[in-house]
């Protein structure tokens, strides 16, 4: 019997959304992007979706403003074909990052973004790790927010974590860093750290918590240039710190950044595929782990009209058997 909902890809999606489906036991339904020589994105929906309840995979990550584009013209061309209703998968929302007013004359950005994806025709948004918990406010349709904290907790685990302790890069993933410390029941110190423009660097300023001969798991939504966590790595290890390993929800690494991951005291990053970033996909430092699957599971919550809110803050055993790898993390530094 053919289901009542399809699956799609945007042009990045498409991998995790691949993982998504079989996870579903459901063919990833066919579909086009084309992107012209000056700019222009041209999308195309390759079966029917009149009446059916329709999913789009699709991160805004290293691309923002092309993937962010593309979702605008793929929520326009379901409802234009009649679709039931649409909800946007998107598993790293770049543009989160926008979410106040802190100086003059400046947009905030995760605003206009969420209400463009509502104005273009999306039910639905389901994303996780928010850089800031409000941004559900932005939109005023159904915004689900998932963690990637139990499936981080439990792959951390591997590693052997008899004498560690949590490390916050900041105050403000204090209380974030307070609950991987309450699922791993280990202390939780927090670094202190001032950001002087928007060079994507700061700088560590002090390390609050007892560090000393322990292995340290910092923990944080994201990273870009890695910049703030080579230096809080740095200020960890003149404490004393003997193992350094990093837990992070979206790892936006470049060539050059990863680069000096490589070279600094850090052992190894764990982060999830919420985004494509084909800078780290053989990489000796970051290992990832696939959060499909918990997306997945609340593809099949919705189309069973059952709560997602366990999903929040507990991954069900087939989840996480279906996210982790199958063979040890190991890192090759």
């Amino acid at each position: 019997m053919e289901h009542q909902y399809k699956v799609f890809a945007g042009s990045s999606g498409k991998p995790f959304a691949k993982r998504l489906c079989d996870y579903l036991g459901i063919p990833l339904s066919p579909s086009q992007v084309i992107r012209f020589s000056e700019g222009n994105s041209y999308v195309k929906i390759e079966e029917t979706v009149r009446g059916k309840d329709v999913f789009l995979v699709q991160s805004m990550g290293l691309q923002a403003n092309d993937e962010f584009t593309e979702i605008l013209f793929w929520m326009d061309a379901f409802k234009r074909a009649s679709a039931k209703r649409v909800t946007l998968i998107m598993p790293y929302f770049s543009y989160a990052k926008g979410d106040k007013k802190d100086e003059p004359r400046v947009s905030i950005r995760g605003r206009v973004c969420a209400e463009c994806i509502e104005l273009a025709g999306a039910d639905r948004v389901i994303t996780m790790d928010l850089h800031s918990p409000q941004i559900q406010g932005f939109f005023k349709i159904n915004a689900d927010h998932l963690k990637a904290m139990p499936l981080l907790c439990e792959s951390a685990k591997i590693l052997g974590l008899d004498n560690a302790v949590v490390v916050s890069p900041d105050a403000g993933f204090a209380k974030e860093a307070r609950g991987f410390g309450t699922y791993l029941d280990l202390p939780v110190a927090i670094g202190v750290k001032k950001r002087d423009g928007h060079d994507e660097q700061a700088r560590i300023l002090e390390i609050i918590g007892h560090v000393q001969g322990k292995d340290a798991l910092i923990v944080d939504d994201f990273t870009i240039s890695g910049g703030t966590l080579i230096h809080l790595a740095q200020g960890l290890k003149e404490k004393g710190v003997k193992k350094i390993w990093v837990l992070l929800s979206h790892v936006l690494l470049n060539e050059e950044s990863l680069k000096k991951i490589e070279n600094s005291p850090i052992d190894g990053i764990i982060s999830t595929d919420s985004l494509y970033n084909p800078y780290i996909q053989n990489s000796s430092v970051v290992k990832l782990i696939s959060v499909a699957p918990l997306f997945a599971e609340a593809i099949l919550r919705m189309e069973n009209d059952r709560s997602l809110s366990e999903l929040f803050h507990h991954v069900p055993p087939q989840v996480l058997k279906a996210s982790l790898p199958d063979k040890l993390l190991t890192f090759n530094k």
